[in-house]
Parts: structure tokens; C-alpha cells; sequence
């Protein structure tokens, strides 16, 4: 499960601040939660919150709302059930 906090939110004492993908990946394999601060334009804000979430930090600190791209990420990896699901019939 992933958390938003606000960008003047402390982080709390089990996290890791990572800043590169790599750094994640690393960490969140280690098994530590990693938090990210992502940037201040909006749509890099939603790129970057997709990447690092796919790559396993769990905590996002940000003022955009990143919420529906973070639950797509989780969606895909299998981690929730899909918002809304559609079968194609032809």
C-alpha cells in the first residue's frame, strides 16, 4: 500500500529517502520503505510517482494529487484489484 504526504511532512523513523530510480530498487529490495520527494511540475509529479512506485517506494511526499497514477502502478503489478474492470467482446 503507498502513502501521499505533504511536502513539509517529516518522514517517520523505518524509512529510507532514496533519489534515483536504482536507489529504490535497491532499497525496496532490501526490504526497507522508501520515500521519494517528487518534483513540483504536475505532470512530472504523476511520471515519477508511476516510475519510482513500479520500481517499489511505497511513500510519496508531493503536493499534486498522484493518487489515480499510483493505484494504476499498483494495479498492474498485482498488488490491488483493478479500479474498474471490462471484458472486450467482439
Amino acid at each position: 500500500m503507498t502513502r501521499v504526504i505533504g511536502p513539509d511532512d517529516e518522514i517517520e523513523p523505518g524509512w529510507t529517502e532514496a533519489v534515483s530510480l536504482p536507489e529504490v530498487s535497491a532499497l525496496a529490495r532490501a526490504g526497507h520503505t522508501v520515500v521519494v520527494t517528487l518534483p513540483e511540475d504536475e505532470t512530472e509529479a504523476i511520471a515519477a510517482a508511476a516510475a519510482y512506485a513500479w520500481a517499489g517506494a511505497r511513500v510519496f511526499r508531493t503536493s499534486h494529487d498522484v493518487r489515480q497514477a499510483l493505484d494504476m502502478t499498483e494495479a498492474l503489478l498485482g498488488l490491488r484489484p483493478p479500479a474498474l474492470t471490462r471484458r472486450g467482446l467482439a
